[in-house]
């Protein structure tokens, strides 16, 4: 997506209302701009959290007073969830007792909290409970087509539940054996079941992708609703998105007996179908998969 577009979007995409309306005006896809919004809204939240924390106070005095902590989460643009969260503490209700009302509204301390709480969770679909649920069912989805892809062309790989505790950092799919593309040897793919604007890039190139490069070696990142044209990530780390990843044709070698890719391990890979594992003669540390554009 080009830059202007992607911005004009971001700055459009204030409320709910707006992903649903310029869905259909502009017959985009309503997901995509879902994932864009969810943007606007936490970083907006995070750059005001504490200017709204400041207010709680007069906030919470306004409640007392009939208003309700949906309308005031409105005036302000703010999360109705994280608003009301804040305002249930100021009321001096414990942290995880306010956790609990959200996940249990029939838990809440009396009727009117009850009340507010349900028409907070109706009216988040980023914070509320079941929004975080769709965000991680997002992210299932990706893992999931990235692993068909590689089951589909027969590429072994260990997912992060192979890994956990292996390593201090570990990927969506470690390669059992490299693949090749445009040049570079890959060892690893990670799945991001969103888009990569400039501030999401340089956020997961930080803190989770450059970890990997120094682990495991060089690798490649799919952001399955596509990134900002023109965006770069530092060298060793390959940048796809779904149409890229899936337009790769894959040439896997007959090999055996090929090492995993990444720092030496005494535990098997998991096991999966003989398909997965490369059988004809040949090992070695440069073993590899060649990778052929379609």
């Amino acid at each position: 997506m080009d830059r202007p577009t992607y911005q004009r979007l971001y700055d459009s995409l204030v409320t709910d209302e707006d992903v649903d309306r310029i869905a259909r005006a502009e017959d985009r896809d309503p997901e995509l701009l879902f994932v864009i919004h969810t943007h606007r809204v936490t970083r907006d939240a995070t750059r005001r959290f504490y200017v709204v924390k400041r207010q709680l106070p007069r906030l919470v005095s306004q409640w007392k007073s009939g208003r309700s902590i949906l309308d005031i989460a409105r005036e302000w643009r703010f999360p109705p969830v994280l608003m009301g969260q804040q305002m249930l503490g100021e009321l001096g209700i414990p942290r995880k007792k306010v956790w609990g009302t959200f996940l249990h509204p029939e838990t809440a301390p009396d009727a009117r909290i009850r009340r507010e709480v349900d028409a907070l969770l109706a009216a988040d679909r980023i914070y509320s409970p079941h929004g975080m649920e769709l965000q991680r069912e997002r992210g299932r989805r990706g893992e999931e087509r990235l692993q068909a892809w590689l089951e589909q062309h027969g590429i072994g790989y260990r997912t992060e539940k192979d890994l956990r505790g292996k390593y201090a950092k570990t990927p969506d799919a470690l390669l059992d054996e490299p693949i090749v593309h445009n040049g570079q040897k890959l060892t690893w793919i990670e799945s991001k079941a969103n888009f990569g604007d400039d501030v999401e890039l340089r956020k997961n190139l930080r803190r989770q992708l450059a970890p990997y490069t120094e682990i495991f070696g060089e690798g490649a990142v799919v952001y399955w609703y596509g990134y900002v044209d023109g965006a770069e990530s530092p060298p060793g780390i390959l940048l796809w998105d779904g149409p890229a990843i899936e337009g790769i044709t894959p040439v896997v070698p007959r090999k055996s007996g090929a090492p995993h890719a990444g720092p030496p391990s005494s535990d098997p890979a998991r096991p999966r179908p003989p398909a997965h594992t490369p059988s004809a003669p040949g090992s070695g540390p440069d073993a590899h998969v060649a990778v052929r554009p379609p």
